[in-house]
């Protein structure tokens, strides 16, 4: 009997993964254990293997497609074995399916992630319909699909022609003169706030850019980090407010750590260390930062699961040190960089990202003196760590300059109000500002 590949669960938090590529085609034999595709979820990148030896009867689904876990990706058996029982149903919603099947493309084609440069305006009278997915994402944004021309069979309007549609862009006028003269719509405009005006459908216009384009899909962590930063400023309230903390102590301190002997073991801990450290300090203070706001309830938590952000080569990743304000500072330290590492060479837990209630992110090393950091909805702060810089300040008749290091805010307004966020900020200045930790207590 044939063997099920399935796509696996990747932490409780993943529901769906991207197929990258297949590394085999149907025909091949495999051994178990053997990769057969690497998959990406919006968190890390993995290899699924074969979990038994045989020939590759049917790979069912294409590269680039994104599969809910636990659904069966592939079979493996003996060659001429039936396993027309084991292919996914084709769904009465999906918007294209394939005509010529190859090795990939076998039973269900996915739509392509791939935003258009362009959207055209079909002539008058040869709308040809609109796909299920279509019509439901066409409503909840407010497009009219008959002004949408459709990539679909037979210029099917489908999703993808709807996500790429931004409702209200074109002027009354560009439509009238783009259907009757049978003119491109550009996609932004030279109205107020990009709308397409019928002064910019020139025919026979050139709608390339001069030189060569590289057309990236948005997928993977790009678009998790895309979709949840819009969703973050669309539904919450948020503000930012920025000052600045005497870095003295801290740069001391941190001259201490590199010059202490081996055997005390807090030579690696950096400045960001010591600012996370005093921040899990302030939040203890300030319980009304460390919360979610749920629209009808704000939940507050006892203990602290600090997220921070962390820049890596497939994009922003945010993992989550649990339980924070139980650990000392060498012991943060430590799960810092772990996380950090396992962020960056993609072999973190989908699970160590997801759970924060209070996220910190640092752009001082790339010399940002202040910035609106996005929260992290449902949390209802962020913390932005800035570029310590030479600050003047009076110091009776003379003016005497000393480092500081900018600090960033940002908050949910519906959950926490100005005064708050405010002490908060001015009680983690002076933790920075006469920060002292005993060398010997990190033995």
């Amino acid at each position: 009997m044939a063997t099920e590949i399935l796509m696996p669960r990747q932490g409780q938090s993943v529901e769906s993964c991207i197929i990258i590529e297949w590394k085999v085609n149907e025909g091949d034999v495999v051994t178990q254990g053997q990769a057969l595709c690497e998959v990406e979820t919006d968190k890390a990148t993995f290899e699924v293997e074969a979990t038994a030896a045989g020939t590759v009867l049917g790979i069912f689904y294409p590269a680039d497609a994104d599969v809910d876990v636990l659904k069966v990706i592939a079979a493996i058996g003996e060659p001429g074995e039936d396993i027309s029982g084991l292919r996914p149903e084709i769904s009465e919603d999906s918007d294209q399916k394939t005509e010529d099947s190859t090795p990939t493309e076998t039973a269900l084609t996915i739509e392509a992630e791939v935003p258009s440069s362009a959207v055209s305006l079909p002539p008058s009278g040869s709308f040809v319909g609109t796909s299920p997915r279509a019509k439901k994402l066409a409503t909840k944004k407010g497009v009219d699909v008959s002004r949408i021309a459709g990539s679909g069979p037979g210029g099917r309007v489908i999703e993808r022609d709807v996500a790429a549609a931004q409702p209200g862009a074109v002027s009354p006028a560009a439509q009238a003169k783009s259907i009757a003269e049978g003119l491109a719509v550009p996609s932004v405009g030279s109205g107020m706030g990009g709308r397409v005006l019928a002064a910019d459908l020139q025919a026979g216009a050139s709608m390339d850019f001069p030189g060569n384009v590289i057309e990236i899909p948005v997928k993977g962590v790009r678009k998790v980090v895309a979709s949840r930063m819009l969703a973050s400023l669309q539904n919450t309230a948020q503000l930012t407010l920025n000052t600045s903390a005497d870095a003295r102590s801290i740069l001391d301190y941190r001259a201490k750590c590199k010059a202490a002997p081996e055997e005390i073991g807090v030579g690696g801990i950096s400045i960001n260390d010591v600012v996370l450290y005093a921040t899990l300090r302030t939040l203890a203070e300030f319980p009304e930062l460390n919360a979610h706001w749920h629209g009808t309830k704000i939940m507050q938590f006892e203990h602290i699961h600090l997220g921070f952000a962390v820049d890596t080569p497939r994009g922003l990743m945010v993992p989550v040190i649990r339980y924070a304000n139980l650990m000392s500072l060498k012991q943060l330290s430590a799960e810092t960089k772990r996380l950090a590492m396992a962020c960056i060479e993609g072999t973190v837990d989908p699970d160590a990202l997801a759970g924060g209630t209070f996220t910190v992110t640092n752009l001082g090393a790339m010399g940002i003196e202040s910035f609106t950091p996005v929260l992290n909805a449902p949390e209802v702060g962020i913390l932005g760590i800035c570029a310590i810089q030479p600050k003047p300040v009076m110091n009776g008749s003379e003016v005497e300059f000393i480092p500081h290091i900018g600090l960033s805010l940002t908050f949910d307004h519906c959950a926490v109000d100005g005064a708050p966020a405010a002490k908060f900020l001015s009680v983690m200045r002076q933790k920075l500002t006469d920060f002292q930790f005993e060398l010997t207590l990190e033995k």
